[in-house]
């Protein structure tokens, strides 16, 4: 099939790149020409592994290619997959204008389309409105098929995803997504346009909500005594919970539950419904964020002047997505307070997103050399295997170590003189984290 991408972003990128390897014939299409320009090279904007491998591939077989919009007079595409941004409005709803734009272009520019595939994260309800007003009158087909790639795991989970879902307008256009992705073994959930777009949505609230759970629960053990390394472990035994997820830490981030959390809650109210657990959701993940605050100033008093290393900017390890990442919140609190912060991350670029105050090292050891705290907010593999002994030695009395993300070994630290904290772990804890699922 010839296939054109609107978007080259964390998902379109993706999407075209693994739609080529597939043996589709496929245009990558962006407004921003930096980002095509460099990708016609086979440079990879943002981090994303076994993702550039692939586009240098595409580009070599010349199944893939990649076009500023205004430089494509008319495509030959017999689909359009959308795939663009829908950032958060000032109120929680998201912003369509993206869509629209897309959309009004493939129309404009694109006479061979019979379906618009919408990648894109819109609001339950979007597509019915697209359809009946600016596909009205076209021979143009539309079909909801949500993306559910995990950032750092994309390109795995393109090739094997737990389940395609499609809402589509006609059976025609369910037929054609299933020629789309051909060769590729997944259940199907075939259904109206707007399940298919509340389907996304209730996904990524529902995660979100089990990540806020635990996190509560976490901060009842440590009130009560108890563990919550063995407390996840013995719920996510039960298959109706499973162990996905029921890791406590600084809460969730990225570009999309903590976006599609607040669109969900916002359309909830604009559809006259108010849905308390989502509000108590966001309420406990911002909370989350300021628990090595509290634990710092609690330690130190003052943090003026005090050196404190902050390990990992990006949302979650592999990847170098900072958006709504825990340590955005984090560091400026700490600078504010007068601490000195040093932070290291091994692929999210730093500049234009800290205060200027912030020292950026180069490494995990060029930051914690001298420091008197470590906050863990990201838990890259780097910084678990990290020479701890040796740290031990480099950092400064009280050798404080929040670890956000409960990724640590607490009996090991504890054994090498650290004043460990983790989030909802007992003081006597001493076994070796849980590994996320």
């Amino acid at each position: 099939m010839k296939i054109s991408v609107h978007g080259l972003g964390h998902v379109g990128l993706v999407a075209a790149a693994a739609l080529a390897a597939q043996g589709h014939q496929v245009l990558g299409l962006d407004i921003d020409r930096a980002v095509v320009g460099t990708l016609n090279k086979g440079h990879v904007v943002y981090f994303e592994p076994g993702l550039k491998e692939m586009v240098v591939e595409g580009l070599a077989s010349g199944r893939l290619r990649f076009a500023h919009l205004d430089d494509v007079k008319e495509s030959p595409s017999e689909m359009a997959m959308v795939c663009v941004g829908t950032p958060s409005l000032n109120n929680g709803g998201a912003n369509l204008s993206y869509v629209r734009s897309a959309i009004r272009w493939i129309i404009a520019h694109e006479p061979r389309v019979d379906t618009v595939v919408m990648k894109s994260t819109v609001p339950p309800g979007t597509g019915r409105s697209l359809a009946t007003t600016m596909l009205q009158g076209t021979d143009i087909d539309y079909v909801s098929n949500s993306e559910f790639l995990r950032e750092g795991h994309a390109v795995q989970d393109w090739f094997h995803p737990d389940r395609i879902v499609a809402g589509a307008t006609s059976p025609e256009a369910l037929k054609r997504i299933k020629k789309l992705y051909q060769g590729i073994e997944a259940p199907y959930v075939e259904t109206d346009v707007t399940s298919a777009e509340m389907i996304k949505y209730a996904s990524n609230a529902f995660l979100a909500t089990k990540i806020a759970f635990v996190n509560e629960i976490a901060n009842l053990c440590e009130r009560m005594g108890a563990t919550i390394d063995d407390v996840s472990l013995g719920i996510g035994m039960d298959p109706r919970i499973g162990p996905a997820m029921l890791r406590a830490g600084l809460g969730y981030g990225g570009s999309c539950f903590p976006k599609d959390v607040r669109a969900l809650d916002f359309q909830s109210t604009a559809n006259g419904h108010s849905f308390e657990l989502l509000r108590s959701v966001i309420t406990v993940n911002n909370r989350q964020r300021l628990l090595p605050l509290l634990s710092l100033k609690e330690t130190f008093g003052s943090l003026q002047g005090v050196p404190v290393a902050v390990l990992g900017l990006s949302f979650k390890p592999d990847t170098d997505d900072t958006r709504d990442a825990p340590a955005l919140d984090l560091i400026p609190l700490l600078v504010e307070e007068g601490a000195e912060v040093r932070a290291y991350d091994p692929a999210a670029k730093a500049q234009g997103i800290l205060p200027p105050e912030t020292k950026v090292c180069h490494d995990a050891y060029e930051a914690l050399k001298g420091s008197r705290a470590l906050v863990l907010c990201t838990e890259w593999d780097e910084f678990v295997r990290l020479d701890w002994a040796e740290i031990a030695k480099a950092m400064e009395p009280p050798r404080l170590v929040f670890d956000g993300r409960n990724a640590l070994d607490p009996g090991l630290l504890t054994s090498l003189g650290f004043d460990y904290r983790g989030v909802g772990r007992s003081p006597k804890a001493v076994r070796s984290p849980l590994r996320s699922a």
